[in-house]
C-alpha cells in the first residue's frame, strides 16, 4: 500500500516563547524586556504573526495527508523520509540549520515576518503554501533552485555539511595552526584565525567580510553554481607559517586539505558552534563541493 504524502513543518520557538520558558509570566517577561529598553508587545506581536502563520500552513495541508511538526532544537533527532516535503516557517538561518539533514527532499520556506526577514531562502507567505504543496507532490513545481552545500570529511570517518559555510580553525577563534594543501599541490604551514569555506548562498554573509576587508578580487560563487570560495582568516607569517595560500576557489571534485597542527581544532558549519567536529594534533581534514544539494522551491 503506498503511503500518503508527508509535509514536515520546521520551526523554531519564538523569542517570546523562549523569554516566557525563562521568566515564567508575561509580566515578568514585559519587566524584563523593559529594563532593558524593549518594547514587550512588539515582541509579543512578533510571536502571534508566527504563530498565525504556522497555523495557516498546517490548515493547507490535505487532511488525507500524514504531518510532522519538528523544533529547530530537535532536528538532530528527527528522521527526514525520502518522499517529505519540508516546510521551514521563520528566518532565512532556518532553512541553513536545516539543510544538512536532509537528502533531495524539497523545502519550501515560509517567512512569517516580511517586515523583519529578508526572505531571501524563505521566500513565500503562509496563504501560497497550498498551492505549492500540489505542485511538489506532483512533481510540478519547476522552479526549483538546487543550491550548493560544502562538505568536510575527516581522516576517521566523520563528515558535516553546510549549507552557508564552513569554517574550519580553534574553537575559541583563538590561532589555530595547521598546514594548508591545495588541489594544485601548493601547501603551506599556516597560523591563523581559522578558515572560511563559502557557497553562494554564504557569500553575503560571513565570507564577504573577509572578502571586502582584504579588497579581494575573487568573483564570488552563485547559489546554484558548483563552486565554493574559501578565505583565510588573519594568516600570521613567522620563521615556520607563510601567508601567501590565503584564498581561491574550489569546484566539484576539487579537495582542500587541512592537517591539524594545534591540540584540538573544529569544524562547524552554519555558524552552529554547538555541533562540531572535534579535530586533533595530525588528523587530516578534506574540504570540497558536496554532492548533496538543497532543493529550495522558489
Amino acid at each position: 500500500m503506498t503511503l500518503a504524502p508527508r509535509a514536515v513543518l520546521v520551526h523554531r520557538r519564538t523569542q517570546w516563547q523562549e523569554l516566557l520558558d525563562r521568566h515564567g509570566t508575561r509580566g515578568q517577561a514585559a519587566f524584563f524586556l523593559s529594563s532593558r529598553g524593549r518594547d514587550a508587545e512588539d515582541v509579543e506581536s512578533r510571536h502571534e504573526a508566527t504563530q498565525r502563520a504556522i497555523a495557516t500552513v498546517t490548515s493547507a495541508i490535505p487532511p488525507d495527508w500524514r504531518r510532522g511538526m519538528i523544533e529547530r532544537a530537535d532536528l538532530p533527532r528527527f528522521l527526514f523520509e525520502p518522499g517529505d516535503i519540508v516546510v521551514a516557517i521563520g528566518q532565512d538561518g532556518l532553512v541553513a540549520n536545516l539543510a544538512k539533514y536532509l537528502s533531495a527532499q524539497p523545502v519550501i520556506g515560509v517567512n512569517p515576518l516580511p517586515a523583519v526577514n529578508p526572505g531571501i531562502l524563505v521566500p513565500h507567505a503562509p496563504d501560497a503554501i497550498a498551492a505549492l504543496l500540489g505542485k511538489a507532490v506532483r512533481g510540478q513545481a519547476t522552479d526549483t533552485e538546487e543550491l550548493t552545500m560544502a562538505e568536510v570529511r575527516t581522516d576517521d570517518g566523520q563528515s558535516l555539511h553546510g549549507l552557508n559555510e564552513i569554517y574550519v580553525g580553534h574553537p575559541s577563534h583563538q590561532t589555530a595552526r595547521y598546514s594548508l594543501r591545495l588541489p594544485d599541490g601548493a601547501a603551506e604551514h599556516q597560523a591563523s584565525s581559522g578558515v572560511i569555506i563559502s557557497t553562494g548562498t554564504g557569500a553575503t554573509g560571513w565570507a564577504r567580510s573577509a572578502w571586502l576587508e582584504r579588497h579581494s578580487t575573487l568573483v564570488m560563487p552563485a547559489p546554484a553554481e558548483q563552486r565554493l570560495a574559501w578565505f583565510v582568516r588573519e594568516a600570521w607569517p613567522s620563521p615556520l607559517t607563510r601567508v601567501s595560500l590565503t584564498e581561491g576557489s574550489l569546484v566539484t571534485g576539487a579537495v582542500m586539505t587541512i592537517v591539524v597542527e594545534s591540540d584540538r581544532l573544529v569544524a562547524f558549519g552554519d555558524g552552529v558552534e554547538g555541533d562540531a567536529v572535534n579535530l586533533t594534533w595530525g588528523q587530516t581534514v578534506a574540504v570540497g563541493v558536496a554532492s548533496q544539494t538543497l532543493r529550495l522551491l522558489r
